[in-house]
């Protein structure tokens, strides 16, 4: 069993969740420093901007449930968004969309296997 290539687009996606996460999670934490206000909701959405940073640095490492949280945390932003203004909903769509496609192509499927063939 050989270990798999990291597709360059699985790469690319993971470090743009990491640099989103972190980007995100520094603005929304001097945000909430600003107003000296801890939020219930303003924790949740630090959680979430870590969660974005864990699946980027475990699909760096090919693990395959990091693929499946990178997902869901993407599908959070369309749900989430179907609650506000369209364009922001076909957005967070398309954004959906191409993260899947990026995320479950043969190539990417391969590497989160660890090189491993499925028996014929």
């Amino acid at each position: 069993m050989t270990r798999s290539m990291r597709p360059l687009s699985v790469t690319i996606l993971a470090w743009v969740y990491i640099g989103v996460g972190t980007i995100g999670f520094v603005f929304h934490f001097t945000d909430i420093h600003a107003r000296n206000a801890f939020q219930y909701d303003a924790i949740l959405i630090e959680v979430v901007e870590v969660v974005a940073i864990v699946c980027g640095a475990f699909m760096l490492r090919s693990h395959n449930w990091a693929r499946w949280l990178a997902f869901a945390w993407m599908a959070l932003h369309v749900v989430l968004s179907a609650f506000g203004a369209f364009h922001e909903f076909a957005v967070h769509s398309l954004f959906c969309a191409a993260i899947v496609w990026l995320l479950f192509r043969p190539a990417a499927v391969r590497y989160f296997r660890g090189g491993r063939t499925e028996p014929a």
